[in-house]
């Protein structure tokens, strides 16, 4: 019955000799030293820079709120700072919405 189909011989391929798994991940490991110098350290740097600022902050400092607010903090609590952001005008802001710290004397006194 095999005479229109020949049998079918498996042939090893020629071996060109096999890659060594550590270079076959090299370039992921490249990628991702490159993505931890230029992104992930940056950036914990600049949260754990952030977090001190936000730590650090007292009564009378001068800051700019994440909402482009300026103003003098007035209250300090756990949680919330009060700012003064004119004469006899203050408001609740979170402690985590303070974007910078100002020097003293940012805002002017008339």
């Amino acid at each position: 019955m095999s005479f229109f189909i020949s049998d079918a011989w498996a042939q090893a391929a020629p071996t060109q000799g096999q890659a060594d798994p550590l270079v076959s991940f090299l370039p992921l490991i490249f990628i991702f030293v490159v993505f931890y110098f230029l992104l992930i350290r940056p950036q914990s740097k600049k949260a754990k820079e952030h977090k001190q600022m936000i730590e650090a902050i007292a009564k009378g400092d001068e800051v700019v709120t994440n909402g482009g607010l300026l103003g003098r903090i007035s209250g300090v609590s756990d949680s919330f700072v009060e700012l003064e952001i004119g004469d006899g005008m203050k408001v609740k802001v979170q402690r985590q919405a303070i974007a910078t710290l100002m020097p003293k004397g940012t805002i002017k006194e008339s």
